[in-house]
This record gives structure tokens, C-alpha cells and sequence, in this order.
């Protein structure tokens, strides 16, 4: 990815750009004695790895690297100290375990690379959201993060911080302006939906009555797009589906909602073989409920996004109809936000739209995905029973 020099520095005549790109390079090396491969030293910098090399051979040869091995590099100077940036990242918020995920993966990444993060909650409401953009707009940080999941004020947002000339990123909800971060949503919806085609050939022999899709409509048009791929990757796998009525319920993501909205609809449905794909795991197991209270669990085979733990623990369930869910990795986005963040505010070439790597999780393959999950619970079993300090 090539590497530019914006803003004043692009307009200044005596800047010398070759000195601007060996003082990134440089920075690729954060302590002494550390030694890098290429494609290392070209990721860190954020320049190309051709011209990493050339760099680098060019270093060597004046005695400010050595090649300690066939591709490894060695800095002879102390590394660069970098200026200390204050990073604000206002979460989700909640008790979604999603969030929490996010929010102590990118403590965990601000900490390893000496970045001071200010965190505030959004509590899952807008008006709150639009006080802590005002917070850190006051606060001058060098960048904000916006875990933001109302569509309607993501342009109130994005403005605060645009005005006080703060860059910006957005996890999972576009705000104009801010450069995206999250998930190809169209890209997971088609994952799932391929599944559940799959799924219905090898236990439904391919009949399908009705397909229900659990929405989420204020978190706006591109969350959306993974009820739309798994429609089409459903058609792909099942052409047949197409044919089949689908009943869009507004379960607002959350696993009550989702479970009133299924329970009353199951009331008015006689279709034998229901077909759900959810907005996310708590909606998924919100539907999955509905059927088992209703007594036609065996009606429905459900998809979920998101491979949230309370989705992970369902898989485990014995003969859950929960077939799978769509795994996003929030564990994952910490250290990926912090070196979106130092592209940015280092002037390098960051895409529109930085997007989160997806798997598909099901019962059989859970364990490959998360194998600590027991150890994870355990140890919240015991933080919750520890006496708290007085």
C-alpha cells in the first residue's frame, strides 16, 4: 500500500520525502535489539514492502541497520520515540458481551503501545453518545473511536469531531466521514445463509415453509445487509427458498424483544418448517426460545451473527436448533483499532473501510474456535464470588 505525505508536509517544497519515509521505516523498530523481517518492518511502516527493501538495504550500507539473518533486520540506533497520542474511544456499552470484548481488547492494545485511551460508555443511547463526543472534543484526543450504534445521530457525531478537526473511527456503524471499522456484513449474512441451505437439504430434504429474519432497524441499512446475504446465500444453496414467504420481526438485537416478537408470530403461523436467520446471537436465542415455549422447537433451524458466548454456550447445548452463528472475533479489534489509529494519525494510507475477518462456528467446530471458553467462565464464576473490597 503505497504511502503518502497529506496535509501542510504535502505542500512544503523543502521537505525531503525520502527522509520522511526512512523516519517510518525506522519506527518499525519500537525496542532495542529487536529484529524484524521484511514484511514486518513494510506492515509496521505502513510503506510497501519494495521499498521497505530498498530502504533498508540503503540503511544497512550507511551502518544504521544490520542484517542479523537471511531476512531479519536490526536496528544500530535507539528507536524513535514516538509522541505520546491520547486516543478517545467512547464503547457500545451495556452488559453486551460483545462490547465488553472490544472495550478490554483495545485497553490491552493502547497499553502495549504507551497510548493513553479516554473511555466513556454510550450506554446504548443516543443522546448519551452525542454528550461524549462533546467530552472528548473538549478533552482535545488526537483521534476518537465510536462504538455508535445509532444510524439516525451518526451524522450528529461524526460532525463534533469533524468541526474540532479530530479523525475518526467507526466500529460496525458507518458515520460520514470516519473511516469504517467492523464487519462485512453482506459477506457474514452469505456465510450463514449458505448453512442454512445446506442444512435444510441434509435434514429437511431442501422443504422450506417460511423464512423469518430478525432485523435490528435502527442500527440503519448496513447491519441490515447480513439479513440480505443470508437470504442470498440461502437462494444459493436452496434455489427453492426463493419461492418461500419471509416475515421480517423487529427484535432490536436484544433476546426479550426477539422472544416476544417470535412468540406472537408463532401464533399466527402454521408453517412447518421455519427457517430464521437473527440480526445476532441474542436475537437467534430470543427465537429459539419462542419455538421451545410453543413446543415446535423441531420447526425451526436458526443462524445467528456474531459467536457471542451465550451463542457459543447454546451451540454446546445437546440437539440445540441453533445450527450456527457467524463469528466476528471481538477479542480481535483491539489491536487492529490501535494500528488503524497510528496509520492515521502517522499520515499513512488507511482504506474507507477496514474490515473484520469471519468464520462460521457450529457445534462440531466450537471447540476449534474457542477452547478456553471453560476457562473464561470459570474465571468469571470466581470474580463474581470474591468478596468485594469494603
Amino acid at each position: 500500500m503505497p504511502t503518502t505525505v497529506t496535509g501542510p508536509q504535502s505542500r512544503d517544497r523543502y521537505l525531503v520525502k525520502s527522509i520522511v519515509h526512512c523516519s517510518q521505516l525506522m519506527t518499525a523498530f519500537r525496542s532495542p535489539g529487536e529484529a524484524l523481517p521484511l514484511k514486518d518492518v513494510a506492515a509496521r511502516s505502513g510503506l510497501p514492502k519494495t521499498m521497505a527493501f530498498r530502504l533498508l538495504y540503503t540503511l544497512e550500507r550507511c551502518g544504521m541497520v544490520d542484517k542479523v539473518g537471511e531476512n531479519l533486520y536490526q536496528s544500530c540506533v535507539r528507536p524513535w520515540k514516538q509522541r505520546l497520542y491520547r486516543l478517545g474511544y467512547a464503547a457500545q456499552g451495556g452488559d453486551y458481551e460483545f462490547s465488553k470484548d472490544v472495550s478490554s481488547g483495545l485497553q490491552r492494545a493502547a497499553a502495549a503501545e504507551g497510548i493513553e485511551l479516554i473511555m466513556l460508555d454510550n450506554r446504548y443511547s443516543a443522546k448519551i453518545a452525542q454528550r461524549n463526543a462533546d467530552l472528548l472534543v473538549r478533552e482535545r484526543v488526537d483521534l476518537a473511536i465510536e462504538f455508535q450504534t445509532d444510524e439516525n445521530v451518526a451524522a450528529i457525531v461524526s460532525s463534533k469531531y469533524r468541526e474540532a478537526g479530530i479523525p475518526m473511527i467507526a466500529i460496525d456503524i458507518p458515520h460520514p466521514g470516519a473511516t469504517y471499522y467492523g464487519a462485512n456484513n453482506y459477506e457474514a449474512g452469505m456465510i450463514g445463509g449458505r448453512y442454512l441451505g445446506r442444512w435444510v437439504k441434509e435434514h429437511w430434504q431442501s422443504q422450506v415453509d417460511e423464512i423469518i429474519m430478525l432485523e435490528l432497524p435502527r442500527a440503519g441499512s448496513l447491519p441490515r445487509m447480513r439479513l440480505s446475504g443470508m437470504l442470498v446465500g440461502l437462494n444459493t444453496a436452496l434455489p427453492q427458498a426463493g419461492r418461500c414467504k419471509v416475515t421480517y420481526l423487529d427484535g432490536d438485537g436484544e433476546l426479550g424483544r426477539s422472544f416476544e416478537a417470535v412468540r406472537k408470530h408463532l401464533r399466527s403461523t402454521r408453517a412447518r418448517h421455519q427457517v430464521v436467520g437473527a440480526i445476532n446471537d441474542s436475537s437467534a436465542i430470543g427465537a429459539l426460545r419462542a419455538f421451545e415455549e410453543a413446543g415446535r422447537a423441531d420447526e425451526c433451524v436458526i443462524m445467528g451473527q456474531n459467536a457471542s458466548p451465550e451463542g457459543r454456550a447454546e451451540l454446546r447445548r445437546p440437539k440445540t436448533r441453533l445450527v450456527g452463528t457467524v463469528a466476528y472475533f471481538p477479542e480481535r479489534y483491539g489491536e487492529d483499532l490501535i494500528r488503524v489509529s497510528l496509520d492515521i494519525l502517522n499520515q499513512r494510507q488507511v482504506a474507507p473501510a477496514v474490515f473484520v475477518e469471519h468464520k462460521l462456528v457450529t457445534p462440531l467446530t466450537v471447540d476449534h474456535y474457542y477452547p478456553n471458553d471453560s476457562l473464561r467462565d470459570m474465571a468469571r464464576t470466581e470474580n463474581a464470588l470474591r468478596p468485594k473490597a469494603s
